[in-house]
């Protein structure tokens, strides 16, 4: 689907800079390449913004009716069981199929649509709380690269494309999405007896304070995550963009954009370039957690559209568990 079949190309989709639709599909046929190596395969959540960046948008995980032949889908349950049918981000015409409905950014399951019983991806969530800086984030993002060199794991940062940082690890296709957040849980509480006042596991936003959260449940099954390469509903349409480590303390979030990457990718190419030449083991943190265990740790809070975890702790909120 090359650019002349986007339809209304000419309609503006970012306030800031005036971007169009067409704009859109330029970024996302110019970053093609490092783009399908992170996401290709991969079943993704659409969200659409039919007006652009300001306007209404809606999450949509099944396709729609009436979708031509040579689309990819795949199926996917969500934490209930229920299932749909979802777009695969097979190639780039996919992914242009998809920018042509609205659809700014993409949502990513963890797994390959061939092999949805493996986990291939932790994702590490540095979720900033009200009144931490992103000056706070990239700390935080050092110590999670000090934690995981130390365990000997490889991870990769990306911007969330809005306050955030997203750490990224490609694992050799052997662990379930349980094992998987059993990893980042041990992760985050070991993060937070290193840092406490800098980094938190605490589920509850009430016991967080003005900590970096490590968002854990970012793992949980079926859960989906913010893509490398796509782009935000922001009126300067920021891109989620991976970074390599030592450029961490130099770069602010916002100044990527469709605008600005070309120049980027010019300069930098793709820092996660040799990510999937290079899986990693999840044993190291999975040993974390068996300690933890052993410790005597239940398990940390899931999301409420979860049943009910054996081991989980209360899903109450410590204030409603004192009134009660």
């Amino acid at each position: 689907m090359p650019r002349e079949l986007i339809t209304h190309a000419d309609k503006v989709f970012f306030a800031e800079r005036g971007e169009t639709k067409g704009d859109l599909a330029e970024h996302y046929l110019r970053v093609a390449e490092p783009l399908l190596r992170t996401m290709g395969g991969r079943p993704v959540l659409l969200q659409r913004f039919p007006d652009g960046a300001s306007g209404p948008s809606f999450f949509q995980k099944r396709v729609p009716k009436n979708v031509p032949g040579w689309l990819r889908t795949t199926i996917v349950s969500t934490p209930n069981g229920t299932t749909s049918q979802a777009l695969v981000a097979a190639d780039i015409d996919h992914v242009l199929w998809a920018v042509n409905l609205g659809c700014l950014g993409f949502h990513v399951w963890p797994y390959l649509a061939d092999d949805p019983q493996h986990t291939d991806e932790l994702r590490i969530d540095l979720d900033p709380s009200p009144g931490v800086q992103f000056t706070h984030i990239r700390r935080a993002a050092h110590e999670v690269h000090a934690l995981l060199a130390e365990l000997g794991i490889t991870g990769y940062p990306k911007t969330t494309g809005n306050r955030g940082v997203h750490v990224y690890v490609r694992l050799h296709p052997r662990w379930d999405s349980y094992q998987v957040r059993a990893a980042a849980v041990a992760l985050a509480r070991e993060l937070e007896r290193r840092h406490p006042d800098l980094l938190t596991a605490a589920w509850w936003k009430e016991e967080r304070g003005s900590r970096v959260f490590i968002d854990f449940n970012q793992n949980a099954p079926h859960k989906t995550v913010f893509g490398a390469w796509s782009v935000r509903a922001r009126p300067g349409a920021q891109v989620s963009t991976p970074l390599a480590w030592e450029e961490i303390d130099d770069i602010h979030p916002d100044q990527f954009t469709i605008a600005t990457l070309p120049a980027r990718l010019e300069s930098a190419g793709d820092p996660w370039l040799r990510m999937n030449d290079d899986p990693q083991d999840l044993e190291p943190l999975l040993d974390l957690a068996a300690r933890d265990q052993a410790a005597g740790l239940p398990d940390a809070p899931w999301p409420p559209v979860y049943p009910k975890q054996p081991g989980e702790l209360s899903r109450v909120a410590p204030s409603r568990a004192k009134k009660s």
